[in-house]
């Protein structure tokens, strides 16, 4: 059975993509500083030794660890900047260190964009960050040219505002807003009319796993992907689709948006059907109306615990 290496493993992506990849008859080498304390598997990717020693027989790494949220780069960006940056340095350098080198899939983000100059974006727009989370995800897309470069196989995959699972942070958009929606609580929309491009995490994993079959058929030029429906949503539209999947019963509060954030984005899935054969599947209003439902249906499932705890005591 062939090996890949997953960096952050445990996260959103990361947990989807491995089952996808167990589906497909890989196995999984697990690598995230959240796997628990004492576990082979709780690595850090600044620690080049550590990814070193993971990396051996593996066919592959799909490199997802980073800091991975523009806001908390905003709040630390000395740590962004070494994760997101330096530790892919630190994957790629693990790669070419083996003797038979693992090919490596990046994962990059829409922000290395910034705010482009037309919608929708292609792959070859000019890569304009406005925030350190970006401009350290360009400087690791850059370290994988250099890379590929010395021989290595490589693909960089730009994701865009994945959602799709409760278990995600809690106070990213999507599920702020359905789970808010679920419990009937107020939705603070920082920034109505800024659009963005929501794409599932069901459709994210699909995608990657595409990248990795062309890779393991031999492929060394791909250029770089995002993984993107091509629809735009405004955040407006967004907290709407929300509220309606659960009755319209919580108020929509507008705010005025971050500073930090890129106001517009929304991208040409063109590309990836080529190469990949590859297209959304899971529509905005089906993924949002499943994200209410299943924050409500946790929230039931509290409520009844917590009363049958009552019942006992």
């Amino acid at each position: 059975m062939r090996l890949i290496l997953v960096t952050g493993s445990e996260g959103l992506v990361g947990t989807s993509l491995s089952h996808a990849l167990r589906a497909s008859g890989f196995a999984i080498q697990r690598c995230d500083i959240a796997c628990p304390v004492g576990h082979a598997e709780r690595v850090n990717i600044l620690d080049l030794d550590a990814v070193t020693s993971m990396a051996r027989k593996c066919v592959g790494i799909v490199h997802l660890a980073a800091v991975s949220r523009v806001v908390c780069g905003e709040r630390e960006p000395n740590l962004c900047w070494r994760t997101n940056a330096e530790g892919t340095q630190n994957v790629l350098r693990a790669a070419l260190g083996q003797e038979d080198p693992p090919w490596v899939v990046f994962a990059s983000s829409r922000e290395v964009y910034g705010q482009a100059d037309e919608l929708p974006v292609n792959e070859g727009s000019s890569l304009k960050p406005v925030n350190i989370y970006g401009r350290a995800k360009v400087a690791a897309e850059r370290a994988v040219d250099e890379a590929r470069g010395s021989g290595l196989r490589t693909a960089v995959v730009r994701l865009s505002n994945v959602y799709g699972s409760t278990t995600d942070h809690a106070d990213r958009v999507v599920p702020a807003f359905t789970r808010s929606a679920a419990l009937g609580m107020p939705l603070r929309v920082d920034g109505s009319g800024h659009t963005f491009d929501f794409t599932h995490l069901n459709d994210t994993a699909r995608g990657i796993l595409a990248i990795i079959k062309v890779l393991e058929a031999g492929e060394t030029k791909l250029p770089p992907i995002h993984l993107v429906t091509g629809r735009p949503t405004t955040l407006g539209q967004l907290a709407e689709l929300a509220n309606a999947a659960n009755g319209n019963r919580s108020e929509i509060i507008m705010a005025p948006p971050r500073s930090f954030d890129v106001a517009h984005f929304y991208g040409n899935p063109a590309r990836a059907k080529e190469l990949l054969g590859w297209s959304a599947n899971v529509r905005i209003e089906d993924g949002i109306r499943q994200m209410v439902e299943a924050f409500a249906a946790e929230a039931r499932e509290s409520s009844n615990r917590n009363a049958a705890l009552k019942e006992e005591a």
